[in-house]
């Protein structure tokens, strides 16, 4: 693939903390490798800034590697990006041609609150899982991993919906910032799998009252939480999470 480099206008969203009201400022950024990541080409920003004495910008970012979920960016539109399928530490400049002006900015959303620039305070996140995201399991010894049948369709699909990394997208892409996608891999990883039966009707139960206890809006079916997810995770998951609830709610004693 050829390499080249580029110059580019950026429309960043800086903002002190929650209580400050923010806005756009605009910066610009020159003989920047088409191979870089949007990270990376970031961090050329921020020495730039500094060496100029300027506060350089709060962005969240650990792994770089597409699996923790820290790189939350909204960019031009879309969250993670114009990729399909990836996280914003996983995309590269070459998505962008030279010239370009990119606007970027936080999460939208009441229960994201902005702790500082593209920084967004996803800890809701961590209190829906906290809330019933867990299996009451002996952890003794580990067992043998062909001691315990499992369906080969079930356990693949309880794979698929362990891949969502709690990045946000799905709610940062819905216009209601409904977090069902999220809530819906979370709740069916575990109800596909024999170990997560005995918190079933429980675990659906106590995750959705925190859901709404956190704010996030009620979902519509649009399906954009599907097409932004950088893991894919499937919409068809949001369909087992309603018939995981109704069936807990009708049952529980």
């Amino acid at each position: 693939m050829e390499h080249y480099n580029m110059n580019l206008n950026l429309k960043v969203w800086r903002q002190k903390n929650s209580n400050s009201k923010g806005g756009f400022k605009m910066y610009r950024v020159e003989n920047i490798s088409s191979e870089m990541s949007f990270l990376e080409m970031f961090d050329v920003l921020n020495e730039q800034l500094i060496e100029k004495g300027e506060e350089p910008i709060a962005f969240d970012h650990d792994c770089r590697e597409g699996i923790c979920g820290a790189c939350s960016m909204y960019i031009d539109g879309k969250p993670h990006g114009p990729w399909h399928g990836n996280t914003t530490c996983q995309l590269h400049m070459r998505a962008f041609n030279d010239g370009d002006t990119i606007v970027v900015e936080p999460w939208r959303a009441a229960a994201f609150p902005v702790i500082k620039d593209l920084v967004v305070d996803r800890t809701a996140f961590d209190r829906i899982i906290q809330a019933g995201g867990y299996i009451s399991v002996n952890t003794g010894n580990a067992v043998d991993g062909n001691s315990l049948p499992i369906n080969k369709e079930k356990a693949e699909a309880s794979f698929d919906a362990a891949m969502c990394i709690g990045c946000g997208a799905c709610v940062a892409a819905c216009k209601n910032s409904s977090a069902m996608l999220f809530l819906s891999a979370k709740v069916s990883h575990l109800a596909l799998l024999p170990q997560g039966e005995p918190e079933r009707k429980s675990r659906v139960l106590d995750m959705v009252a925190q859901m709404d206890k956190e704010g996030f809006g009620s979902c519509t079916n649009t399906g954009a939480c599907e097409a932004t997810c950088p893991k894919e995770i499937s919409i068809s998951y949001i369909a087992k999470l309603n018939n995981e609830y109704l069936k807990a709610g009708l049952t529980k004693e």
